[in-house]
């Protein structure tokens, strides 16, 4: 089976790089599939999760945001952060969630709605695949 090099880095270094089968991850245009010798594609990625998938398995990733450049052999996804499930430590995530809710909530004029949605979606990403 026909494998490509996949590669995560974040700004606090490299998280992954391995071969696999396939390269599922949402970017702001929507869902993407990546095999072995996709044509070369750069796309804004959303704050979700990246599937890779190789025959003896798969692995998850919770990725904030980024880029994905794809090559016909290589995809390098660029992350503001990016982590495995035993790396999100799960009780943090929950509170993070909660505080974000309660940002939502409030009706103060104080309160960046933008900065409090995206820092809930990125806690709810981080629970949804420590789970």
């Amino acid at each position: 089976m026909k494998t490509l090099t996949v590669s995560v880095v974040t700004p606090d270094g490299p998280v992954l790089e391995d071969d696999f089968e396939m390269v599922s991850c949402r970017a702001e245009g929507g869902e993407l599939g990546i095999l072995p010798g996709h044509i070369p594609t750069v796309a804004p990625l959303t704050i979700s999760v990246v599937r890779l998938k190789r025959s003896n398995g798969s692995e998850k990733l919770a990725v904030s945001g980024g880029f994905l450049e794809v090559r016909p052999e290589k995809a390098t996804i660029l992350a503001q952060s990016a982590e495995r499930p035993s790396d999100i430590d799960v009780s943090r995530a929950e509170e993070a969630k909660t505080r974000a809710e309660k940002r939502l909530q409030a009706k103060e004029e104080n309160i960046d709605f933008q900065r409090a949605e995206l820092a809930l979606k990125r806690a709810m990403n981080r629970l949804d695949i420590a789970q």
